[in-house]
């Protein structure tokens, strides 16, 4: 007797191996990161003890690594010793997520690298996320902590550091601007809106994750009917932490004030002939090559909380770029 494997029973065992095997792995990585933190202690306060010099210090780590890795395999090099001391000496003094060691060593030594404020923001989200360490080093890359902190006073700024992000409303969403650069459409090449709706749809796990927490796809080129005519919305997602859908239009040359008309026409239309009662004010927002926040801020209502406007980027900006930009719309 052959069984479906899609039967019920196959389902409910093959759940239950997959979570025991993610258990497993989070097992494995919280023991051995509490045991390379429990060794960057003993390192610090072996040096402390003995009130060692550097060139001393730096001796005793490659005579321990040498001894360690014959007896104990790889993951031993002077370099990772380093980490666990560097490890030790930042996360021993205060209390973040890392006190409970809820991701891999990879995540912790990439984490080192960025600054206090900034690193407390990547650990937080990574935990909540689960992003690999291959999407953490992109979060890091693009800058999500500088674009999300864009719209944001100081005070905001200081929660975005100590708490990861929050979203409670509408604008908590909000990126400026949104990076996609994993559509690999070339600055210098053409496209059109369509090509780069169909790459968005082609990479949609990708833009999820751009997009940020709470988001799941509805479709494209989502058709309604008002007064005999048919119109078409670009992308429709719902966010499940605003209980909110959220409506995206493209547009590939600047930012014009019939553009925000219309997006907020679409927005209109859904908070009064498709969200229920139990859900919020639908959100609209158009992703743009190029806008001008003045002509935003005069077009849109002073009390505005629904429509948006943010630039998109198809190339990763340096660090340097994204500072710039976050220090001109804040003078």
């Amino acid at each position: 007797m052959s069984l479906d494997p899609k039967s019920k029973l196959y389902s409910e065992i093959k759940g239950v191996l997959e979570k025991a095997r993610a258990q497993v792995v989070h097992t494995v990585n919280h023991t051995m990161v509490s045991a390379y933190f429990e060794i960057g202690r003993l390192i610090v306060e072996h040096e402390q003890d003995g009130d060692e010099k550097a060139g001393y210090g730096l001796q005793t780590l490659k005579a321990l690594s040498t001894k360690l890795t014959l007896e104990f395999g790889r993951g031993f090099s002077k370099r990772n010793l380093e980490n666990m001391r560097k490890f030790y000496l930042e996360y021993g003094k205060t209390q973040t997520v890392s006190a409970q060691f809820k991701l891999s060593w990879s995540h912790y030594v990439f984490l080192l690298s960025i600054p206090i404020q900034e690193r407390c923001f990547y650990e937080i989200e990574s935990s909540e996320n689960q992003w690999s360490l291959r999407e953490l080093k992109r979060q890091f890359n693009t800058g999500l902590f500088d674009r999300l902190r864009l719209s944001k006073d100081k005070d905001a700024v200081k929660v975005l550091s100590k708490e990861g992000q929050i979203v409670n409303s509408p604008i908590d969403i909000i990126k400026d601007p949104y990076i996609l650069e994993f559509l690999d459409l070339k600055e210098e090449n053409s496209y059109s809106e369509n090509d780069l709706e169909e790459e968005i749809i082609n990479q949609i796990e990708k833009f999820l994750l751009e997009l940020g927490k709470g988001f799941s796809f509805v479709g494209r080129q989502v058709r309604f009917t008002f007064d005999e005519d048919h119109y078409y919305i670009d992308l429709v997602f719902y966010n499940r932490l605003l209980n909110a859908f959220v409506l995206i239009d493209l547009k590939l040359g600047k930012l014009n004030h019939q553009d925000l008309g219309q997006i907020q026409m679409y927005v209109n239309y859904y908070d009064r002939y498709v969200k229920t009662e139990d859900e919020n004010l639908t959100i609209g927002i158009i992703l743009a090559k190029s806008k001008k926040k003045s002509l935003v801020e005069i077009t849109l209502p002073k009390n505005n909380t629904q429509i948006f406007a943010s630039q998109y980027q198809t190339y990763l900006p340096t660090k340097e770029e994204l500072l710039k930009q976050l220090d001109s719309i804040h003078q």
